[in-house]
């Protein structure tokens, strides 16, 4: 995390462009399906693995990552560094009641960061353009992109150098959980890498079906990777 805030920081002194993409299991599984969200994702500045089973597997292919760098965590470090720096923030995503009580809780907590302006996530393609050009006119130093995959990697890549925004971060759902409306998996259900279990118990009708099908898949990657790193007959 230190050497992503590192990153982050010169970005915004310098006003230089920092794209970051958050990578998850179902995520990764739907790149490897889905070739116009792989070239989003991949053409972000810093790729963070937002999972321990993605950690372990970068062990696994002897590409160990550091550590897992949670896409929410990683929103409440940039709220500290806005607050600290007075910092403009656009807040892009979510349905209208969540985003207002996601801008007053962060204003009540982060009183120095300034909100550059905030959107809901409910709008079509046509209106794309609007919306590009209402984040460039609030001149944020940092935009937060809540809205569902593949949806806002698409919008940050066709977007992205237009809105001249330093730092961009697609937070998906974080918005939720700072709202209230979800909460986060225990620390303990984190580390064990089951925050997906911990989802579908919140959400079962909306979640079971995307996560038995990714995390099937997953399996079958995570067990190819395992027999093709290993010495033959040792698996």
């Amino acid at each position: 995390m230190n050497g992503v805030l590192a990153r982050v920081e010169q970005a915004l002194h310098r006003h230089e462009r920092l794209a970051i993409s958050v990578v998850n299991v179902a995520k990764l599984v739907n790149m490897r399906k889905d070739s116009v969200l792989r070239d989003c994702v991949e053409s972000g500045d810093l790729v963070l693995a937002d999972g321990m089973p993605l950690v372990w597997l970068s062990r696994l292919k002897r590409q160990p990552l550091p550590e897992r760098v949670a896409g929410i965590d990683l929103m409440y470090r940039l709220f500290d560094l806005a607050n600290r720096g007075g910092f403009r923030v656009y807040f892009l995503g979510a349905r209208r009641e969540i985003l207002d009580r996601v801008v007053e809780i962060a204003c009540e907590r982060y009183p120095r960061m300034v909100v550059a302006g905030h959107r809901d996530g409910y709008f079509s393609e046509d209106q794309h353009e609007e919306v590009a050009g209402a984040i460039r006119a609030s001149r944020a130093d940092i935009l937060l992109v809540a809205m569902s995959s593949p949806k806002k990697e698409l919008f940050m890549k066709r977007w992205g150098d237009f809105l001249d925004v330093p730092v961009t971060h697609g937070v998906g759902g974080s918005f939720d959980v700072l709202a209230g409306v979800t909460r986060r998996a225990p620390k303990w259900m984190q580390h064990c890498g089951l925050e997906w279990l911990y989802r579908v118990i919140q959400e079962p009708r909306r979640m079971w079906k995307r996560y038995l099908m990714t995390n099937t898949r997953f399996v079958w990657m995570f067990v190819s990777e395992m027999v093709r790193s290993s010495p033959r007959g040792t698996i």
